[in-house]
């Protein structure tokens, strides 16, 4: 047993049996160590933040990593965003990254360049492998790292040498640790702040926004009053029909600033204080109002599902108060394709357990609201704000879900910058329905532009916001990555089209011209 194969042995023992993966010259003996472990699955992205998206949406599905295999510092900076974006969200990875031998680092290769460097902004963990004896209990190490809630990207680097010389076999994963307890301080002060009668929030995010604690967060909703809140952007939320609504702090500052008005108490449970996405002249940077207390309960990664349930044991809040979105059947529209249209179209169509990742941006702002009343979904959002996460993302939450349907709203800017995700998704045979909102410019950009104070934009300007010369035919794109796709300009085509793109598995793509 080599090194290489140590640490694919190492992995598939430690629960992580996926593997998204870009190689190069110096990840060939690993290569040749998947080809020989029958158990680990190894899907191929042709660019790496299509790999490194990809591990984020497994893992925020699954609920463990995947590894990726990336080619040196170039490899790895090429998958930087979504690893930021990963990290964001919490998501447990495990990073691979291939080296020059340790003995040709010294004579500086083209391709030698600081991969700790480069690695460490993103990663909870680094660590080189200094020899083939330390690889498989290097792996799991990392496993553990990735594991540790509520989520982390570890990175382990590993030198072409370490992965062909000879090991010693394969290595345990270490305990994690496991979420820590809220204090009973913490939760008397929450239910106190509760029973007070001043208006109070639950602000909430990772675990919080599974099911089972949206239900006891209902509970002392329904007991107290108090209004249930989340961040703007989440890792995942299980919301729709029969499902604890929350409401999402706008991305607006001034429609943020609207919704909290009033509040004189935040109770956070894995979140932060509510924070502006950006700084703006004479707007604030943080979205509380102005003498509102926050209060914190449990931080990310404590065990807020036991946060919530001993609060809802201090007040008394009974399964009877928790109140649930309706279920309700939402007509299909028809005439212009406008925002509306298109988000009554979604909640009309989606699937029973879709998962829905959204980088729609601007022409999505809207859909959170409509989709309430929707059939039951997973939404998965933009932890980091680096675009290009939609695509890679799906493909991942596809995998990690194979029976699930997921559908990809995404602004036709965004989807560019990870257009190769589509042949993924066409290798693997994805149920991935990605619908492109070509709107065929960085819309929000436009609006960003007034909201800076940068004034009237001139023709420079807006050409660098606009990408209509030449239009992009998302059409023709995905065809030539072998997922079918078809152009709508009505709600009734889209109607057509998304009905049935939900009804057949495999993957597809509708562009929804705006």
């Amino acid at each position: 047993m080599n090194g290489a194969e140590s640490l694919v042995q190492t992995l598939v023992a430690g629960g992580v049996d996926v593997c998204f993966t870009n190689p190069g010259t110096s990840e060939m003996h690993f290569v040749a160590a998947l080809d020989r472990v029958a158990r680990m699955r190894c899907v191929l992205g042709l660019f790496e933040g299509v790999v490194t998206g990809a591990a984020d949406g497994y893992g925020r599905m699954a609920d463990r990593p995947a590894s990726t295999l990336l080619h040196l510092g170039p490899g790895l900076g090429n998958g930087l965003a979504n690893l930021h974006n990963a990290r964001k969200a919490a998501s447990p990875i495990v990073n691979i990254v291939g080296e020059h031998a340790t003995y040709h680092i010294r004579y500086d290769a083209p391709l030698t360049s600081d991969i700790e460097g480069i690695a460490r902004p993103v990663s909870a963990w680094v660590k080189t492998s200094p020899d083939a004896r330390a690889v498989a209990a290097d792996g799991a190490a990392a496993i553990a790292v990735a594991r540790t809630p509520p989520g982390q990207v570890a990175t382990l680097i590993l030198p072409a040498d370490t992965a062909w010389n000879r090991a010693e076999g394969i290595a345990e994963v270490p305990p994690v640790p496991e979420r820590v307890r809220a204090s009973a301080e913490a939760v008397r002060e929450a239910a106190r702040i509760l029973r007070s009668g001043e208006p109070a929030a639950l602000l909430m995010t990772g675990m919080a926004l599974r099911a089972p604690a949206l239900e006891i967060a209902g509970r002392i909703a329904g007991r107290t009053g108090a209004r249930l809140l989340a961040q703007g952007s989440n890792a995942r939320i299980e919301r729709g029909a029969g499902r604890v609504a929350v409401e999402r702090i706008p991305y607006v500052v001034d429609q943020a600033l609207a919704m909290l008005k009033g509040l004189r108490h935040i109770i956070l449970i894995e979140a932060k204080e509510p924070v502006a996405f950006f700084a703006y002249p004479d707007k604030p940077s943080l979205l509380k109002p102005e003498g509102c207390a926050v209060h914190p309960l449990c931080a990310l990664g404590d065990d807020s599902f036991d946060a919530l349930s001993a609060l809802a044991d201090e007040l008394g809040a009974k399964p009877a108060a928790a109140k649930f979105a309706p279920r309700a059947e939402i007509a299909r529209p028809s005439g212009a394709l406008t925002k509306e249209s298109v988000a009554q179209a979604i909640a009309a169509l989606v699937p029973e357990n879709a998962i829905l990742v959204d980088e729609s941006i601007t022409t999505g702002r809207g859909f959170f609201a409509s989709t309430l009343a929707a059939a039951p979904h997973d939404w998965l959002q933009n932890m980091g704000g680096a675009i290009g996460y939609g695509a890679p993302v799906g493909i991942g939450a596809a995998i990690a879900c194979p029976d699930r349907k997921v559908l990809c709203l995404l602004g036709d800017g965004s989807a560019m910058y990870t257009v190769q995700a589509l042949w993924t998704e066409a290798r693997e045979g994805l149920d991935v329905t990605t619908v492109i909102f070509a709107n065929r410019s960085y819309q929000i950009l436009k609006g960003e532009l007034a909201n800076v104070g940068a004034g009237n934009p001139g023709r420079r300007a807006l050409d660098m916001l606009d990408i209509d010369r030449p239009t992009l035919d998302w059409v023709s794109l995905a065809k030539g990555m072998g997922v079918p796709a078809s152009r709508v300009e009505t709600a009734e085509a889209l109607v057509k089209a998304l009905g049935a793109a939900v009804r057949e598995k495999g993957p597809r793509l509708i562009e929804v011209v705006l």
